[in-house]
C-alpha cells in the first residue's frame, strides 16, 4: 500500500513539475523577435503635468553596425496607445534591421484623443522634433497611421514642413523636408480623411438617416475631435478644420507637405468596418468605389482585394472654399476634401475580411491592433512592408 502511494505521489509530482516547466503559448501575447529591442521613453508635459510614454523599436545589431537613418513614426487612433502598433512596427524593423527606427508615438493616447486634431497634431510635431533632436544620424522620415492617427499625422507634417528654394543656377534641386528630414512614405489605415459626417461614412448607422443624425448629435462625447470629424467646428467665418487641411495657407502648407512624400498610400476596408466608411478611408466619392464583384484576391495577400496606382487630378480646377461652406453644405464640404486631396495622388489598397472570423473587428484587424483578435490582418501589414520605400 505504501509502495503504491509512493508511486502515485511520484507520478503526480512529475506531472506538476512538467506542468510548471511547460512553456504555455498564449495566442493573446505578442512576443517581440529576438532580433529587435524596444525602449520606452517617458516625457512630462510641462503644461498639463501628464507623463507621455513612447515606444521605440530598433534592431538589436552589433554596436559597430551603422545606426538606422530612417525614422518611421507610427500613430494610433482614437483611445489608442503605442502598443497598438507593436506587431507592425516590429515586423518592419525585422525586415529592415539596419535602416529603420520605429517610433510608436504616445503623445495622444486614451481620452487625450478627444482634444481635437489640431491640438494633437501639435503634440505629435513636438514629440517628433524631440526624437529627431536626440538622433542626429536620422536622414529620412515616414508615417504609418491608423484611423484618427492619419488626420493627426497630416496636421503634424504641415507644422514640420519646410521648403528651401534654390535658384536654377545652383546645381542642387530645391529641397522639401519634414522636420529637416527627407519625406518618404505617408501611409494610413482606415483613416476618415473626409470626416465622419453621414452619407454612410459611419457604416454602423447603415445609411439610416435617423441613426446618422443620432451619431452627429452624439459627437460631443468625443469633444473637439468629434466636432472636427462631423464638421461642427465652423465658427467665426472659418471653414471646418478638415476642409482647411486640404489647402495651403500662409501658416500651414497642408497639401505641399503631403506632396513632398515620395509615396502616399491609403489602406481601407471595403466592408465590415463599422467605424470608418470605405469612401472616406480610400479618399473616393461613393460613385468611384470599385464594384464588389470586380474585386479579386492576391495569393500572397488573401485579404487584399484591389490595388490601384496613384492618380493625380492636378489638371482639374480647385474646388473653391466658398462653394463648400455656402449654406453649411456638408456634402459639398466632403466633396471638396476628397477632390483636393486627390490633387497629390494616392496609392489605394482595398481590403476585405468578409470571409474571416475576425471580420466584425475589421477596423482593428487591418492594423493587427491585438494579435490574438486581429491576426488575420497580418497579410495586409506585410503588403505594406513589402512595398515600403527605405
Amino acid at each position: 500500500m505504501a509502495i503504491a502511494d509512493t508511486g502515485e505521489r511520484s507520478v503526480t509530482e512529475k506531472n506538476l513539475t512538467a506542468r510548471k516547466n511547460r512553456k504555455r503559448k498564449c495566442p493573446c501575447r505578442f512576443h517581440r523577435p529576438n532580433c529587435c529591442r524596444g525602449s520606452f521613453e517617458k516625457k512630462k508635459d510641462e503644461t498639463t503635468g501628464a507623463t507621455e510614454t513612447s515606444l521605440e523599436i530598433e534592431a538589436d545589431v552589433p554596436r559597430q553596425s551603422r545606426k538606422p537613418t530612417h525614422l518611421v513614426v507610427f500613430t494610433n487612433g482614437i483611445i489608442g496607445s503605442s502598443s497598438n502598433w507593436a506587431f507592425s512596427a516590429t515586423q518592419l524593423v525585422k525586415r529592415f534591421p539596419e535602416d529603420i527606427l520605429a517610433h510608436c508615438s504616445e503623445a495622444n493616447t486614451g481620452t487625450r484623443t478627444f482634444d481635437g486634431v489640431d491640438v494633437m497634431g501639435k503634440r505629435l510635431a513636438e514629440e517628433i522634433t524631440s526624437v529627431i533632436r536626440g538622433r542626429p544620424e536620422l536622414q529620412k522620415i515616414s508615417f504609418v497611421s491608423h484611423s484618427l492617427g492619419g488626420l493627426i499625422a497630416r496636421y503634424a507634417i504641415a507644422l514640420l514642413y519646410s521648403f528651401e528654394f534654390r535658384s536654377q543656377k545652383v546645381a542642387e534641386k530645391s529641397k522639401e523636408t519634414i522636420g529637416g528630414l527627407e519625406p518618404i512614405n505617408f501611409i494610413t489605415f482606415a483613416t476618415p480623411h473626409a470626416g465622419s459626417r453621414g452619407h454612410r461614412q459611419i457604416p454602423m448607422a447603415a445609411g439610416i438617416l435617423f441613426l446618422e443624425k443620432l451619431a452627429f448629435h452624439s459627437s460631443w462625447i468625443c469633444r473637439r475631435t468629434g466636432e472636427h470629424l462631423f464638421f461642427r467646428d465652423s465658427s467665426k467665418g472659418l471653414p471646418p478644420l478638415l476642409l482647411q487641411m486640404v489647402y495651403d495657407n500662409d501658416d500651414l502648407k497642408f497639401i505641399s507637405a503631403l506632396r513632398s512624400f515620395r509615396r502616399r498610400v491609403v489602406y481601407s476596408n471595403s466592408c465590415f468596418d463599422h467605424i470608418v466608411g470605405w469612401s472616406t478611408a480610400s479618399i473616393r466619392h461613393r460613385d468611384e468605389l470599385p464594384k464588389l464583384q470586380h474585386l479579386r484576391k492576391y495569393d500572397k495577400y488573401p485579404h487584399v482585394v484591389n490595388v490601384e496606382p496613384p492618380k493625380t487630378t492636378s489638371n482639374q480646377e480647385e474646388f473653391p472654399l466658398e462653394a463648400a461652406i455656402k449654406n453649411n453644405d456638408k456634402e459639398a464640404i466632403e466633396s471638396a476634401i476628397i477632390r483636393n486631396l486627390n490633387k497629390v495622388g494616392w496609392e489605394r489598397v482595398d481590403v476585405s475580411f468578409r470571409k474571416s472570423k475576425q471580420r466584425y473587428f475589421a477596423h482593428s484587424t487591418i492594423q493587427v491592433k491585438t494579435y490574438c483578435i486581429n491576426s488575420d490582418g497580418a497579410d495586409v501589414v506585410f503588403h505594406m512592408i513589402d512595398n515600403f520605400l527605405v
